[in-house]
């Protein structure tokens, strides 16, 4: 299809898909909870304020309600599923989503086969110990212990939580950072082996324009696959092609942001050696929460430039893992800048502008593997975020560029699929994500005193599965055939109306 969508003050679009595709809004913002608080009377709204800038008053308000911005999605087929209403049938097909701002974290259950009343069931705003449950970012389903897990990116207060997946009365969302830690969690997966695969997303200290690598690709190995409160942590670990040495973190703004393994490792073709390194284990350091960042920094673990999330490749035995570096959201960073390297294409030397990058191991259990870049960003194709695969061999991706990036570049955010099999791949756009008049609203009015929602729209949430709830199911398991035999896409329109879209053959 053709170009992205360009930013134009005070003008909103509608998005536009690939031919053949149609997409159908499967819940929104104002869309109310079936069993409301007075933190949550909506899918996508806080209950404080209105869902739009009032022209009441002289001057009119411009305090609008918070956006809780619904963000991953993962679904499920499920038998016997009940909601708050008893006497309610709510069918079997639905999508699980935490929320990534507002005034307390959530769980919200998206039931796709009930009526408007009965569609958004909230799930949790509390855990099991009375605490508000954080802000969450990610989320995903572990059929080994039979959980639904959800990540909260809020740096050394992050966490991951565990939560049976029907709705209770009580609470059961369960904090296990004593077993997996505290970081800026966002992408989580299992694989066929029961170990959860977890990318951070921490931004790094700003430097003249450049982001400093600070975060880290996990890989957690319960004890028991069953019970996630006790193993051991790992932390993945690159070699560097020029003196064989782990590449580690470094305050050293040289070599840390513009050094000859940062260009390296965004440079096609090149393959390095790495292992995963525990830096945790339940068994020896016990069960108290603690800050899995430092500890990798401290262990000679590799840190990316805000890695998002990551997933396995199906068909291949959960060998190869593919996850987003975001980069630094910026058509000015120096990170960019070709003057700094010879390399024959400059551009993106040393990160700035993100990519996607490809672990292989003999078996997700494996200690050691390779580790190549798959995809290099551009000014066009930057800001990775979710990543899902669409079939067997392409790699569906969304940009999250932000408000200034748009406005540098002109255009709004895309969905591409990337072939993996290609060597320097070029991608195909599915998605041209427009934006709605709430975030065009949100757009014209960022930066004025008083107002407090975000800007322009963004893309997350990417997610294609059959919903199998089984381990054949998991993600990377079983190859994709997209629409058919149950297999379903979904994304979140983040910011704005906060809309949760299926994407279907037109």
């Amino acid at each position: 299809m053709g170009s992205a969508q360009p930013k134009a003050v005070g003008v909103n679009s509608v998005n536009v898909l690939a031919s053949g595709l149609q997409a159908v809004a499967r819940a929104e913002g104002a869309m109310p909870v079936e069993n409301p608080t007075s933190d949550v009377p909506a899918f996508g709204y806080n209950g404080n304020g209105t869902y739009l800038p009032t022209l009441a008053g002289d001057p009119p308000s411009l305090a609008e309600a918070f956006k809780t911005e619904p963000d991953k999605n993962t679904y499920l087929v499920l038998k016997g599923q009940v909601g708050a209403d008893p006497g309610y049938n709510y069918g079997t097909h639905f999508v699980f989503q935490g929320h990534e701002t507002g005034t307390t974290g959530q769980i919200t259950r998206v039931n796709l086969d009930a009526d408007a009343a009965h569609r958004i069931t909230l799930l949790a705003t509390k855990d099991v110990n009375g605490v508000t449950v954080p802000t969450i970012d990610g989320n995903t389903w572990d059929p080994f212990a039979g959980k639904l897990l959800f990540t909260s990116e809020n740096g050394s207060s992050g966490s991951v939580l565990q939560a049976d997946v029907g709705y209770h009365a009580a609470s059961t969302v369960q904090d296990i950072s004593g077993s997996l830690g505290r970081g800026g969690y966002e992408g989580i997966q299992a694989d066929k082996d029961g170990n959860l695969w977890l990318v951070e997303d921490v931004g790094g200290t700003t430097i003249n324009g450049a982001k400093l690598p600070n975060s880290f690709v996990y890989r957690f190995v319960p004890t028991h696959k069953n019970n996630l409160t006790a193993g051991k942590l790992q932390v993945l670990q690159v070699t560097s092609l020029r003196d064989g040495q782990p590449i580690g973190y470094s305050t050293d703004a040289e070599q840390a942001i513009y050094g000859g393994n940062i260009q390296d490792l965004h440079t096609y073709g090149k393959k390095f050696s790495t292992k995963c390194v525990t830096i945790h284990d339940t068994s020896v350091n016990g069960t108290t929460p603690y800050g899995a960042n430092a500890l990798a920094k401290t262990a000679g673990g590799t840190p990316f430039k805000r890695p998002e999330n990551g997933v396995f490749r199906p068909g291949t035995g959960f060998k190869e893992f593919y996850y987003s570096e975001t980069g630094d959201t910026s058509a000015t960073s120096p990170a960019d800048d070709s003057s700094r390297t010879t390399v024959a294409n400059p551009d993106n030397a040393f990160g700035g502008l993100g990519g996607i990058m490809r672990l292989r191991q003999n078996g997700p259990s494996s200690n050691t593997g390779t580790l190549s870049l798959a995809v290099k960003g551009d000014l066009a194709h930057t800001g990775f975020d979710n990543v899902t695969f669409w079939d067997k061999n392409n790699l569906a991706v969304v940009e999250d560029a932000g408000d200034g990036l748009h406005t540098q570049r002109n255009a709004l955010d895309s969905g591409y699929l990337y072939d993996v099999r290609n060597a320097q791949p070029g991608p195909l756009r599915w998605l041209a994500e427009g934006r709605d008049p709430s975030a065009t609203i949100d757009s014209a009015l960022t930066g004025r005193p008083g107002f407090q929602d975000e800007g322009d729209n963004e893309i997350t949430g990417v997610h294609m599965s059959n919903g199998d709830p089984s381990k054949n199911g998991l993600l990377g398991a079983q190859i994709p055939t997209p629409f058919k035999d149950g297999w379903r896409l979904f994304w979140t329109q983040q910011h704005g109306n906060n809309v949760l879209w299926e994407v279907q053959k037109g």
